[in-house]
């Protein structure tokens, strides 16, 4: 059985961001600074896909609207 890379790429901002809260919460506090990047990537990850996504949608519906007025 094949997985999808994609699939398997789509949870890696949360498992992140999961892992980040993990040792924020159990971590003594000598050690719970190290866990802060991981958690800022997963959130900036997450954010940008869904910018991408809605400039995406955007450009699409320009395009649709550009070609609508042509004829």
């Amino acid at each position: 059985m094949k997985i999808n890379k994609r699939l398997m790429l789509s949870f890696v901002a949360p498992f992140m961001i999961f892992i980040s809260l993990a040792g924020l919460i159990f971590r003594n506090n000598t050690k719970k600074i190290f866990y802060l990047p991981v958690g800022l990537m997963g959130i900036s990850i997450m954010l940008e896909k869904d910018l991408r996504r809605k400039l995406d949608r955007k450009n699409i519906l320009k395009k649709i609207k550009s070609y609508q007025k042509d004829k």
